[in-house]
């Protein structure tokens, strides 16, 4: 499975969107070089407010592109970087890759797939009725949560717009995406 990168994002302050950028710089351990959410320890202000002495598994955060035409559909307009991410991607499933995933990204940058981005109410905040366009529940009455997923950085490297994305799977059992 493979896919590409259609934008890169970063903001040194915390700000719900981020610019797009021609590039970021991934830095392994640690994020995106300047951004607001890089660092070992976790950087998000909810997290933090709860115990700052957590790993960051929160470094680099990815959305599908898919995802903007989808919404679209429903009447809301979301461009790169306006959700947050750092990295918009097209034709990878995302949502559906497993705890562990690698995704090589361009000349050298590895990030390891740690879950699912936990949407919160600042996304009704950027445009009302949005949250409930990227959280809701399936048939079975669980939780989907379709606003992107969280990764760190196993090797750094620049990332730009049009960089390929390749997915290595981990080994051993498939383990779904949980927040985090």
């Amino acid at each position: 499975m493979s896919g590409r990168v259609t934008a890169v994002s970063s903001n040194g302050e915390y700000s719900f969107t981020k610019p797009n950028r021609d590039s970021v710089r991934l830095l392994a351990g640690l994020g995106v070089e300047g951004d607001v959410h890089a660092g070992v320890t976790v950087r998000h202000r909810s997290r933090v407010a709860q115990n700052p002495t957590l790993p960051n598994l929160r470094q680099v955060h990815l959305i599908h592109e898919e995802l903007f035409a989808e919404v679209g559909a429903e009447g809301f307009k979301v461009a790169p970087g306006e959700l947050g991410e750092n990295i918009t991607t097209r034709g990878i499933d995302l949502l559906g890759l497993p705890v562990g995933t690698l995704l090589r990204i361009g000349d050298s940058a590895v990030l390891e797939v740690t879950g699912l981005r936990n949407p919160c109410l600042q996304i009704d905040n950027f445009q009302d009725g949005l949250l409930k366009q990227v959280v809701g529940r399936n048939e079975a009455g669980n939780i989907v949560r379709k606003a992107g997923i969280m990764s760190i950085v196993r090797e750094g490297g620049i990332v730009r717009p049009g960089d390929t994305i390749e997915v290595e799977l981990p080994s051993g059992p498939h383990r779904p995406l949980d927040r985090v």
